[in-house]
This record gives structure tokens, C-alpha cells and sequence, in this order.
């Protein structure tokens, strides 16, 4: 491996955490920065804040050598070489990232500069964010020669954040000089060199010896654009495909064959052409928004970003209007809500179209149980259990006695449902999916009415009288 670096990371969200555990492996010395000290003693007791694929190992094999946990953000600065911001932009008013976060952080690190140091904009901000803490480091005296700042998008999903972070499509770094491209070229050579994945007990993942990380070079403001940019190209696939999948349901065709004919075109490729209850999570609804505002800003027209969210807003409303429509009325409908995390693999229910739906089920009268492998917890600080509202230990206690299960995310355990223990465990065997899980002819063999989005409906040759639910 090649020799390992100073870094210091501060925030242990999802991107710094994620950031911190990876370049552990990756051989640096690493100490994550939180404010949170609740966190902080979590962290150094072993705990995982976020559900993650691989990261409780990374963490368990490296915390306490190649990383250690801390709030005292002066002395990891002090002694680390490049120093990553990794705390939260949040969506503010009008659509504009809130960046009081990075300010305040930018300020501390100012007070804690006393030799050369790299500031690394890991979190996601829109274009001209780098001159910005270029100008609060002045403002705070801080001699020009004692820093570069540069900008490092990350490019994570939630749920193989780690793969994705070791084994990237691209590592984009924005640097206004050799000196400051170069420590971060140093900081990724495990990666670009390829020889971290030559080392026992790697994360597998598509990059190899043979086949290194790509590195690109680029100005900030190009850095600072190609995040926001790819994430709002990627929401534009997925409400394009949403649009797509409407009429496809008006016309009898099929969305998955279509999505499928689209996806064999290599110019476009298979990707977030998933029809359902469109995108949710931490970034693309924040970013769509912030590339707007910025454009708006500068007097540029990015009015197709306005129609990707809108479309991804309605999505919701054409799902509860598809649950409506198969059950007639809501109110006092006993509802087995599948789902409550944004999309599968992660806690995460941020800007989740799952928690929308169903709290639209409960302002409309029905009777819901919930159920996610990983997101209750979550949750329930959003959706506290109530006389309408309870949670299950497992999706068939979830389905029991239910009129219809909904499928809010597309959770693999989803997928390989029992579906003959499911469909005697509902009242009635409907089930409508917002995430196509399932094909019609499979459902209505097993005996159910079966909804799904951009397909038609296939229902039972008879829907007879509620049936006794299993003892």
C-alpha cells in the first residue's frame, strides 16, 4: 500500500462516516470531527449511527488505529494534511442549500490553521462554494499560503455508499493549483493505483489491479457543478420514466418491457429507469432544488428541473389514487404499509415517498401497519404508533387481517415474499406496489388483485366475500 496519510473529516453523517471508514481502509490515519457528542461516544463505543452495508466491519477492524472519534476539531485539524467538510447542507428557503453548516465549521478550522492545510468540500454544495470559504478563511486572518481549498463531490448511494466510495465510476477533484490537486491525488493513489484492492480483505466491487479508480482533474466550479448536475440528470430519469409509465397504463402497454427496450440503448442504459413512487432521500430532492436556484441566480432557464419535481410529486398522488381506487373508500381500511425508507437498503426516511403515503393513508382515515427491515425506528420519531398507526415485528404480522398490502420500498426481503403465507394472511388478497416488485400473471396466479405502476391492474376472476383470517 501506498504510504498513509493524515486526514481529518469532519461530520460523521452519512458521507463523512462512510468517507472516515473508507479511508481507513484505504491505509490512512483518520480522525472524524462531530459537534454531537452523543455520537461521539456512540462511535468510540463501537456503535453504527446508520444502517450501511459494510461499514460496522470497516469500522470494527479500523476504529482506535486507522480511525478514532472526536469532538476537539483544532487538534485533528492541527495534525492532518488534508482536512474533508462532510456536515449537512440542507434545503433552505427558495430552494438555496443552506451552508450555515460549512460556514461555521469553515470558521473553526480557521482558528486551527498553523501550517499548510488542504480544505476539502466533501459535502454537496452548489458552484462558487469554494470561493466562499475562500473568503470567511481571510476574513478570519488565516495567511493565503497556509491553505488550498478544493472540491471533491462524493457520488454515494445511500445503501452501497461504501462500494461506491471504493470502488467509484469517477473521483472528480476541483483544485486551483498542482500543489492542492496533487495531495489529493496522494489521498486516492490506494484507489487510482489500484493497490487497495490487491490487499487481504478488500471490499469486492467492480475496480480492480487491472481496472484502478479514474481520477479527474477539473476547475471548482466545474467540480461543483458535475455533482449537482449528475444528481439532477439522474432525477430526470426517474421522472421521465414515471411520465413514461402513466402512459403506458392509459394505453395497455407494459412500462418493465418498455423500460427494458429503452435500457438496451447504450447511450442511455438500464439505470433509474425503475418506474414507481419516484425519488426521495438526502440528495436529489435537496439538489434539484439547489441546481435550480442556482441557475435562477444566474439567469438561466433550467425550467426541466421544475417539471422533473413536479412530476415526482405527483407520482405520490397517482399511487394513493391507484390505493383509493382499488379499495373504494379509506376510512376505517385496515392497510399493510411495506415499506418506510426512502428506497431499499438503507434507514434513511428522509423526503421518503413511503412516509408521504402514508401519512396521506392516515389524514384519509385508514387504519395502518407498518413494517421496514431497517427504518422503524426512524420512523417513529416521524410517525409516532397511535390507535391508527402500529408497527410490526415482520411483514406477514404487518398483513394480518389487512384489506390490501402496499408496497412503499423495494426492500430485497420485499421481493421474496411467501406470497401463499401472504395471501392468507390478508383479509382480502389485494396488493398494490409502488415499487413493481412482482409480475401480474405471478400475483394473480397465486390469487391476488394485483396494482402496480405503468402496468394494468390484474385482478381476480372473482373477488369473493372477506375470508376468515388464519388462526
Amino acid at each position: 500500500m501506498p504510504e498513509h496519510m493524515s486526514i481529518c473529516v469532519i461530520g460523521s453523517g452519512y458521507v463523512g462516516l462512510v468517507a472516515a471508514a473508507c479511508f481507513a481502509d484505504m491505509g490512512h490515519k483518520v480522525v472524524c470531527v462531530d459537534n454531537d457528542e452523543v455520537r461521539v461516544k456512540q462511535l468510540c463505543e463501537g456503535g453504527v449511527p446508520i444502517f450501511e452495508e459494510h461499514l460496522p466491519e470497516l469500522l470494527a477492524k479500523h476504529a482506535g488505529t486507522n480511525v478514532v472519534f472526536t469532538s476537539r476539531l483544532a487538534d485533528a485539524v492541527e495534525q492532518s494534511e488534508a482536512v474533508f467538510i462532510a456536515v449537512g447542507t440542507p434545503q433552505g428557503d427558495g430552494g438555496a442549500a443552506d451552508l450555515s453548516y460549512v460556514e461555521a465549521v469553515v470558521a473553526e478550522i480557521a482558528r486551527a490553521i498553523k501550517s499548510y492545510k488542504v480544505i476539502v468540500e466533501k459535502s454537496t454544495v452548489p458552484v462558487y462554494t469554494n470561493d466562499w470559504i475562500r473568503r470567511v478563511l481571510h476574513r478570519h486572518g488565516v495567511d493565503q499560503d497556509l491553505f488550498d481549498v478544493v472540491s471533491n463531490p462524493e457520488f454515494l448511494r445511500e445503501g452501497t455508499a461504501v462500494t461506491d466510495f471504493l470502488h467509484p465510476d469517477r473521483i472528480v477533484v476541483g483544485a486551483r493549483n498542482e500543489q492542492s490537486a496533487e495531495i489529493l491525488r496522494r489521498v486516492y493513489q490506494p484507489l487510482t493505483g489500484g493497490a487497495y484492492y490487491a490487499q487481504p480483505g478488500a471490499v469486492p466491487g467492480t475496480c480492480g489491479m487491472g481496472r484502478p479508480a479514474k481520477l479527474l482533474v477539473t476547475s471548482t466550479q466545474s467540480a461543483e457543478i458535475i455533482k449537482h448536475a449528475s444528481n439532477a440528470f439522474l432525477a430526470m430519469k426517474i421522472s421521465f420514466i414515471n411520465a413514461v409509465a402513466n402512459l403506458a397504463e392509459a394505453v395497455d402497454a407494459d412500462i418493465e418491457d418498455i423500460a427494458a427496450g429503452i435500457g438496451l440503448d447504450s447511450r442511455i442504459g438500464p439505470k433509474f429507469l425503475r418506474a414507481g413512487l419516484g425519488y426521495g432521500g438526502s440528495c436529489f430532492p435537496k439538489d434539484v432544488a439547489a441546481f435550480h436556484w442556482v441557475a435562477q441566480e444566474r439567469g438561466v432557464n433550467l425550467q426541466l428541473l421544475e417539471e422533473v419535481r413536479k412530476i415526482n410529486d405527483t407520482q405520490r398522488e397517482v399511487f394513493f389514487n391507484k390505493v383509493r381506487s382499488a379499495l373504494w373508500t379509506l376510512r376505517g381500511k385496515r392497510l399493510a404499509a411495506l415499506g418506510l425508507a426512502f428506497k431499499g437498503d438503507t434507514d434513511d426516511i428522509r423526503e421518503s415517498p413511503a412516509i408521504a403515503i402514508v401519512k396521506q393513508l392516515l389524514q384519509a382515515g385508514a387504519i395502518v401497519t407498518a413494517y421496514d427491515p431497517a427504518a422503524m425506528e426512524r420512523a417513529k420519531e416521524t410517525l409516532p404508533p397511535a390507535a391508527n398507526l402500529k408497527y410490526a415485528e415482520d411483514l406477514y404480522e404487518a398483513a394480518k387481517d389487512a384489506d390490501a398490502a402496499l408496497i412503499l420500498t423495494d426492500w430485497k426481503e420485499f421481493a421474496q415474499i411467501d406470497l401463499a403465507r401472504l395471501n392468507r394472511a390478508l383479509r382480502f388478497p389485494i396488493v398494490i406496489d409502488g415499487r413493481n416488485l412482482f409480475k401480474p400473471r405471478e400475483m394473480q396466479s397465486h390469487g391476488f388483485t394485483y396494482v402496480s405502476v405503468g402496468r394494468q391492474a390484474s385482478y381476480q376472476a372473482q373477488e369473493g366475500k372477506p375470508r376468515e383470517s388464519p388462526v
